[in-house]
C-alpha cells in the first residue's frame, strides 16, 4: 500500500471514529479495549505490515471516537450549573431571534461562554460590557426536532444566563475586529440608502452572509428551489462562487491562473466582510485547497487534503461533524466536487465545452449529489428544481456580488458612482428575487420528506463512495490500457 493510501486511510479512521462516537453511545472503556487489543496485535504481529496497518487504523479509529467523547462529556458535566455569577462579561456574538436578541457573552475573570436572550432593544453590539447577575443553566431544547443544546455546544456555549443585565461600557473587544465590524455595518448601511428593500437585504445576504432580512415568502421560495445556500455562509456557497469567480475572472482578460489567484482574493475578502465566523473560516480553507487544487492541475487527485482538512478541524473540534450542517456541507460539497473532476473532465467537458456552461451545471450537479441527503436529512426537503435555479442564478451571483460591493465602496468615495452601481445591481437582484419566486410557484418545485433516518444516510453515501471507487477504476484500467497501445 503506498505512503498516500496509508495517509488517506489514517484520516478515514479518524473521522469513522468521530462519526462512531457521535451518534453512538460508546464508553470509554471500549475505546480502551480496542486501544489495548491493538497494541498487542502491533506487538506480536508488527513484521506483517497488513496486521501493522489494520492496527494502526484501529488506533485512528479509538483516536477519533476518544477526544470526541471527551467534549460531548463537557455537555453533560457542568460544573457551574445552578450557581449565581454576579460579574462583568463582555459581548462576544449578536444575532437576531424570533423573540429579539441572542447574545453571547464571556465572563471576564471565570473566562466561560453564556447565552443570554434578550428583547430586540435595547440593541447589544460586539465589545460591549454587560454587568450581569444570573443564575446559569444548562441550555434546553425548545423543539424536539432541533438539537439547539448540542448546535450551542459546539461553539463553546454551554450555559444559558437568565437574570439581570445591563450595558456599562462599550468598544472592549478585540480593536481589529470591531473595526471589520464596524466596517460591516457602515457597509451594510451604504447598501440599504440606494438599493430598495427586499432587494437590500438580499444583497447584504450575498456579500455578509444569512438571509433574516428577507421576507417570510421570499425565504420560502428560496428553500423550495434549493437557494438557502447563495445567502449562507457554507462551503456549499463559498466554493461554487469561487468558481464563478475563476469565470468572471478569465472574462475580464485575465489568464487561468490569474484568474484562479482573483478567486482567491475574493473568497478571503467575503471571509473577512462576514467578520471571520468560524462558518465562514472553514468553507474558505475548503474553497482555498479546492482553488490550490485547481491552479497546480491537480483538481481529480486532491481527495487527499480535502479530507486532511476535515480531519483537522474534527480534531479541534469533533462536535462540528453531527451538529454543524455548514461543515457538512462544506465539507461534501468541495469533496464531491473534487472527486468527480476526472469524470467529468474526460466524459463531457473535453467534448461538449459549450462556451463553458457544461462546467456550470456539472459543477452544481457534482455539489447537490453529495450534499442532498444532508439537506434532505436536515431540513425535511428535496427541491427537484434545485438544478435548473443553480444553473440560472449562480452564475449571476458573483457579478451581483462584485456590484453590490462596488455600491459600498463608491458610497464612501464618490456618491454619484454608487448610485450608477445601484441601478446594476438592482436588476441583477430583482432578476434573482423574480426568477426564483416564477421557479418556485412551479408543480413539484419542492418534495417535502419527514423523517428521513440516518441509516439512509449512511447507505447513501456508502452506495455513492462505491460508484465513485469503482468510475475511478474503471478510468485508470481504460487509461492503462490505451498506454499501452
Amino acid at each position: 500500500m503506498s505512503k498516500s493510501r496509508v495517509f488517506l486511510f489514517t484520516l478515514l479512521s479518524f473521522i469513522l471514529g468521530v462519526f462512531a462516537r457521535s451518534f453512538f453511545e460508546l464508553s470509554q472503556n471500549y475505546f480502551f479495549l480496542l486501544t489495548f487489543f491493538s497494541l498487542i496485535v502491533l506487538f506480536i504481529f508488527y513484521k506483517n505490515k497488513f496486521v501493522a496497518l489494520a492496527s494502526f487504523f484501529v488506533l485512528s479509529f479509538v483516536l477519533g471516537g476518544w477526544i470526541t467523547d471527551k467534549e460531548i462529556e463537557k455537555t453533560k458535566n457542568l460544573i457551574y450549573s445552578g450557581k449565581i455569577f454576579q460579574e462583568n462579561a463582555i459581548v462576544e456574538k449578536v444575532t437576531p431571534s424570533a423573540f429579539g436578541q441572542n447574545i453571547v457573552a464571556k465572563f471576564s475573570k471565570e473566562k466561560i461562554l453564556v447565552l443570554i436572550q434578550s428583547a430586540k432593544y435595547p440593541e447589544y453590539f460586539y465589545g460591549d460590557v454587560l454587568e450581569i447577575s444570573c443564575t446559569l443553566k444548562p441550555i434546553e431544547n425548545l423543539d424536539a426536532s432541533f438539537d439547539y443544546k448540542m448546535y450551542m455546544a459546539k461553539e463553546g456555549v454551554l450555559y444559558q444566563c437568565k437574570g439581570k443585565t445591563q450595558k456599562i461600557a462599550e468598544n472592549k473587544g478585540n480593536w481589529i475586529y470591531s473595526k471589520i465590524i464596524s466596517a460591516r455595518k457602515l457597509f451594510e448601511n451604504k447598501i440599504n440608502k440606494v438599493i430598495p428593500h427586499p432587494y437590500s437585504a438580499l444583497a447584504n445576504g450575498l456579500l455578509f452572509g444569512g438571509g433574516s432580512g428577507l421576507s417570510k415568502e421570499i425565504q420560502n421560495d428560496f428553500s423550495r428551489t434549493g437557494m438557502t445556500h447563495i445567502v449562507a455562509v457554507s462551503g456549499y456557497n463559498v466554493t461554487i462562487i469561487a468558481e464563478y469567480l475563476i469565470i468572471l475572472g478569465i472574462f475580464l482578460g485575465l489568464w487561468r491562473k490569474q484568474a484562479i489567484w482573483f478567486a482567491i482574493i475574493g473568497i478571503a475578502l467575503f471571509v473577512v466582510m462576514v467578520g471571520f465566523p468560524s462558518s465562514a473560516v472553514r468553507a474558505g480553507v475548503m474553497s482555498g485547497i479546492l482553488l490550490w487544487a485547481m491552479k497546480n492541475g491537480r483538481l481529480a487527485s486532491s481527495e487527499n487534503a480535502i479530507i486532511f482538512a476535515g480531519a483537522v478541524m474534527l480534531a479541534l473540534n469533533p462536535l462540528l461533524l453531527r451538529w454543524d450542517v455548514g461543515f457538512q456541507l462544506s465539507f461534501l460539497a468541495t469533496l464531491g466536487i473534487v472527486a468527480s473532476a476526472s469524470f467529468w473532465e474526460k466524459s463531457f467537458i473535453k467534448k461538449h465545452k459549450a462556451l463553458g456552461i457544461s462546467e456550470i451545471i456539472l459543477l452544481s450537479l457534482s455539489a447537490q449529489i453529495f450534499v442532498l441527503p444532508i439537506i434532505a436529512y436536515n431540513f425535511n426537503i428535496v427541491s427537484p428544481i434545485s438544478l435548473l435555479a443553480n444553473i440560472f442564478i449562480l452564475p449571476i451571483v458573483p457579478l451581483s456580488m462584485l456590484l453590490v460591493f462596488l455600491v459600498c465602496l463608491f458610497g464612501f468615495i464618490f456618491s454619484p458612482l454608487s448610485l450608477v452601481f445601484s441601478w446594476l445591481a438592482f436588476l441583477l437582484l430583482y432578476y434573482e428575487i423574480k426568477l426564483i419566486h416564477i421557479l418556485a410557484q412551479f408543480p413539484g418545485a419542492s418534495i417535502s420528506v419527514e423523517n428521513v433516518s440516518p441509516w439512509y444516510v449512511v447507505l447513501y453515501y456508502i452506495v455513492l463512495c462505491f460508484g465513485v471507487f469503482y468510475t475511478k477504476r474503471m478510468q485508470n484500467l481504460k487509461s492503462k490500457i490505451e498506454n499501452e497501445k
